[in-house]
């Protein structure tokens, strides 16, 4: 069984790998190529649009086909896509097949995950989750460095996310591990959960605008102003080491005090590192932190606000409310790259910078405004869930 679900988490910590290369390489080749930076936010937010799409719908195909072929079924679909946007370069194609490598990608993530979910023994799950979040930052992180060590021209890029991703599948589809039972889904509505947390779905949708934006905008804008692609690397690397580093002591202060206070510090401490990015001397010894400090406080304002909606529903309804989340991170994900790209080419990367600032200061006085007039939500008997940048942990079809 460790067997087994060793080669999950490694084929998805492969997977994470080439998708972090393939995000940042994608935002400088679209800046090489001088499109329409409105039209190349498009581009970016259509990996998220699909993401969303596939995070509320492929449980279907999963419950149909099974959790190895729906795996390879998912596979197929990135790696083809991938094909096609390196060999075509047209603004529309690429919108589409980033489209459907989002929708692959969340595939991928709700079959791997769904898998742990219900085949890792519940004395060890915690550890093996641990496990499978670490290997993601850690892909996460040397994708970044290999955009600094390899060129982004030309399609060597490319062979190598295919490389990647084909490694993957082979893995998932060869494994010997028996594949889980599929439970049926429940339902919660929407408005439902907006009156039950509120601030919990706002933050969700400030996050995901916030994380993609990041990660859409900021690697371009960065080429565009000459900036060495081995100085971009290490940038985008110490924000996913940033994230990785806060997991640990934020989930410790989740699990202890009351977390709309936590979330209105974490929104807080995310703002000003965005406006002093526009005020720091332009030196490693001044960016590299303030990128690590807004990568922490980033990658876990989504968990925070999940623990948080969780605490004000009843835990027999855990998945759904997962996968509610998902759909309104999904969102913010996918408004975030276009407007931060209309922003950008009005106001260049201050105005972007502004707009994070302003949303995420927005978060915490409502956050602090909760937390002083209404009574706190007993915390559920539940863990603090690490949630890695671009990638949302999902387990819809968890028993």
């Amino acid at each position: 069984m460790r067997a087994q679900l060793g080669a999950l988490i490694l084929a998805t910590s492969i997977v994470q790998l080439a998708n972090g290369f393939f995000t940042t390489v994608l935002s400088l080749r679209l800046g090489l190529e001088s499109f329409d930076p409105a039209l190349e936010g498009v581009v970016m937010s259509a990996y998220f649009i699909g993401f969303t799409i596939g995070s509320v719908t492929c449980g279907r195909l999963l419950r149909r086909i099974g959790h190895i072929r729906a795996y390879a079924a998912f596979g197929g679909i990135v790696i083809a896509a991938t094909a096609i946007l390196a060999a075509v370069v047209d603004l529309a194609a690429w919108g589409l097949m980033r489209a459907a490598i989002g929708y692959g990608c969340a595939g991928l993530f709700v079959t791997t995950e769904s898998w742990l979910h219900a085949k890792a023994p519940s004395a060890t799950r915690g550890r093996v989750f641990a496990v499978y979040m670490v290997g993601t930052f850690i892909a996460l992180a040397l994708g970044q460095l290999l955009v600094g060590a390899l060129p982004v021209e030309g399609s060597l890029p490319f062979q190598i996310i295919l490389a990647l991703f084909a490694v993957a599948l082979v893995m998932v589809s060869t494994t010997s591990a028996e594949p889980p039972a599929i439970a049926a889904e429940g339902r919660l509505a929407y408005a439902e959960l907006i009156r039950a947390a509120p601030l919990a779905v706002l933050g969700c949708f400030i996050a995901g605008m916030v994380s993609a934006t990041f990660y859409a905008v900021f690697p371009a804008w960065m080429l565009a102003n000459q900036i060495p692609q081995a100085t971009i690397s290490l940038f985008m690397l110490a924000a996913v080491l940033g994230g990785l580093a806060f997991q640990l002591p934020v989930g410790l202060l989740s699990d202890r005090f009351d977390r709309r206070l936590l979330l209105g510090i974490l929104a807080t401490g995310l703002a000003v590192a965005a406006l002093l990015l526009n005020v720091v001397p332009r030196s490693y010894a001044a960016i590299l932190p303030v990128a690590a400090v807004l990568g922490g406080f980033m990658s876990t304002l989504y968990p925070v606000c999940i623990s948080n909606a969780m605490d004000n529903i009843s835990s027999d309804r855990v998945v759904l409310v997962s996968s509610r989340m998902i759909l309104i991170s999904g969102i913010g994900s996918a408004c975030g790259p276009v407007s931060a790209s209309w922003i950008m080419g009005h106001l260049d990367i201050d105005g972007v910078l502004y707009v994070m600032a302003g949303a995420t200061l927005l978060l915490a006085v409502l956050a602090f405004l909760r937390a002083f007039t209404r009574a706190e939500a007993a915390h559920e008997a539940r863990p603090f869930t690490v949630v890695a940048p671009q990638s949302i942990q999902l387990a819809p079809d968890a028993p």
